[in-house]
């Protein structure tokens, strides 16, 4: 990768031409501020070869989902990848299909029995049956809205059976004290959602009524929560 930013053979990098590098890992604007913070470390807007090598596991680290600090350098992660298709390593929309997903079959199963218990509708849990089993973790406020986002794949504001389960294992790893990351690493994006797919532009009106029945026959501790807003979009 350095031959590639460092096309002048002068041994170390530019600012400019470093972010325009990273930007190519796909992730956000942030966390390759973030990046750079921790690798430039006398601010001097230059990184020499090492620096750069930092820079490039704390991508590798952002992009399997773990804390972007200086403390992650020595945890075992495979190479960053990025979106050139000159680079060693590419990340296209079929790439990532050979990653295996990061939800175990057996911790898919007890997912899906939640989400069945939330009576989707066409497959689909809105924003407000998912809100109650969020809260329910007690998680920051912030945290679950992270989490909302990266499990929201596809941004039409509902979760489909292969998204809650994303939400659900990104759940389970905050309570367990691990960092939520700034973007969806590769392996945990459903090997449904890997592939181009067209979303519907707008999903069919629920009648009320059947709205506010499913909504009373949910778990208690969201039925109570849903019934009030069971047609919110």
């Amino acid at each position: 990768f350095f031959p590639q930013v460092d096309s002048a053979n002068a041994g170390r990098v530019l600012a400019s031409d470093a972010a325009v590098f990273l930007k190519k890992s796909g992730l956000t604007d942030l966390v390759l501020g973030k990046i750079w913070d921790l690798a430039d470390t006398d601010g001097k807007g230059i990184l020499s070869k090492q620096e750069f090598f930092v820079a490039l596991r704390l991508v590798a680290c952002a992009q399997n989902g773990l804390d972007v600090s200086l403390s992650s350098l020595n945890l075992p992660v495979p190479p960053p990848r990025f979106t050139d298709t000159s680079s060693p390593l590419l990340l296209s929309g079929t790439a990532s299909s050979d990653v295996p997903w990061a939800v175990k079959l057996e911790d898919k199963a007890k997912y899906d029995a939640i989400f069945d218990s939330l009576n989707p509708v066409n497959g689909l849990l809105s924003g407000d049956k998912v809100k109650p089993v969020l809260l329910n973790s007690k998680l920051p406020v912030d945290i679950l809205g992270r989490v909302w986002e990266l499990s929201d794949i596809d941004r039409d504001g509902m979760l489909d059976r292969d998204e809650f389960a994303v939400a659900m294992f990104l759940v389970y790893c905050a309570l367990e004290k691990e960092p939520v990351p700034m973007s969806l690493p590769a392996a945990l994006v459903p090997p449904s959602k890997r592939k181009p797919i067209s979303v519907p532009g707008a999903m069919p009106l629920i009648p009320s009524s059947t709205s506010t029945k499913e909504s009373h026959q949910s778990l208690p501790p969201v039925g109570i929560l849903a019934a009030k807003t069971p047609l919110t979009q």
